[in-house]
């Protein structure tokens, strides 16, 4: 019945997303994943190297390629079920797959372009890039979005597509039409070696989101953030829309970087700190900085001070953590272990290729 849709190829199939009813073009070159992507379909994902699961849905009729062993990712009941991993099948056939895409889109997928307005260098490795948009950003603090630059002349290689968290509320201590990011520089990633190194302002990027299902969920609970790295992008953002939306929950966030240059955005979380509308604790922690340079904070890993800086009512918190996978896993059976509930613990694992390699 499907082929009827489309007139196409022997390498075109169509792709079915089930409750939905969304009907697709597709082919045997394409991942399901991209190929929603691609039709302003917000699917859910994050990593889209096969590291996070964050894309499984489950293959209802068809036959795909799988490119990765999804075993390390999936659970047995899921194997068992027919889940599949959307970033890494490619259809061999006609497709149907069974993802609940209503429940996750608040906004509208969107695609646009906007020119890079800020390059700011946060830490040796760190970019704050902000672009002044085509078209209105509408988005909830804590999404992100899926930037590529499509020009060859940039040495990319041509569209070399990354996905990054927002670094800031949509309309919230920024000008009008513009958004920014947090980027971390991968060594030898494509995407980030062309940023650090020749990007210029004026430059165009393009991207379309927004995704993910990483926001502040309402309550009166009492909050306990957690960033590393750039992951401090998206938890700063959601905690500034908190903020302006005069929201009095008590909040610890924690800072997770190796010494002190890894530190960044510190006036800004103390301007945060300073408007809250509740109790606002702030607690870096370095694991990496030298034994005599001085620094009189916490050292070490943020598992180690977890409950001890919380307190002992750690568990009526809610939990929302941002940043490298080995951080959020150990933070998450911390959490776990004192009593949070899973479905108060709300996370956005940052992985890219070298995280996935590594695993």
């Amino acid at each position: 019945m499907l082929a009827r849709f489309f007139q196409r190829s022997r390498s075109e199939h169509v792709l079915e997303i089930a409750p939905s009813g969304a009907i697709l073009k597709t082919n045997t070159k394409t991942t399901i994943l991209q190929a929603a992507l691609d039709q302003a379909v917000a699917f859910p994902h994050n990593c889209r190297v096969g590291g996070c699961g964050s894309c499984k849905c489950k293959l209802l009729s068809g036959r795909v390629r799988e490119m990765t062993d999804k075993s390390y990712v999936l659970s047995t009941d899921e194997l068992k079920q027919g889940y599949i991993l959307a970033c890494q099948s490619v259809p061999l056939t006609d497709v149907t797959v069974e993802v609940d895409i209503a429940a996750r889109s608040a906004h509208p997928v969107i695609h646009t372009s906007g020119v890079i307005t800020a390059l700011d260098k946060m830490t040796h490795d760190i970019l704050r890039v902000q672009c002044r948009l085509k078209d209105p950003a509408r988005y909830t603090a804590g999404q992100f979005a899926e930037l590529y630059v499509s020009n060859t002349d940039t040495g990319t290689g041509g569209r070399q597509s990354r996905n990054y968290s927002f670094a800031g509320a949509p309309g919230v201590d920024s000008p009008v039409g513009t958004v920014e990011f947090f980027i971390r520089h991968v060594p030898g990633g494509a995407f980030t070696d062309w940023l650090f190194k020749s990007a210029k302002l004026g430059d165009e990027i393009e991207g379309h989101g927004p995704y993910g299902d990483f926001w502040l969920r309402p309550s009166s609970a009492p909050i306990v953030a957690i960033a590393g790295g750039s992951g401090l992008a998206p938890v700063i953002a959601m905690l500034e829309q908190a903020r302006a939306e005069r929201i009095t929950r008590d909040v610890t966030l924690f800072f997770g970087a190796r010494s002190q240059r890894d530190l960044y955005c510190l006036s800004r979380i103390e301007k945060l700190a300073n408007q809250w509308m509740a109790r606002f604790q702030f607690v870096p922690v370095l694991s990496d900085e030298p034994e005599n340079s001085g620094w009189s904070g916490l050292r070490g890993f943020i598992p180690q001070h977890l409950v001890r800086m919380v307190g002992p009512r750690i568990g009526e918190h809610h939990a929302y953590l941002c940043g490298p996978p080995p951080m959020i896993d150990a933070c998450r059976m911390v959490l776990s272990e004192s009593g949070i509930a899973s479905s108060n613990t709300h996370f956005d694992k940052f992985l890219d290729r070298s995280h996935v390699a590594a695993a």
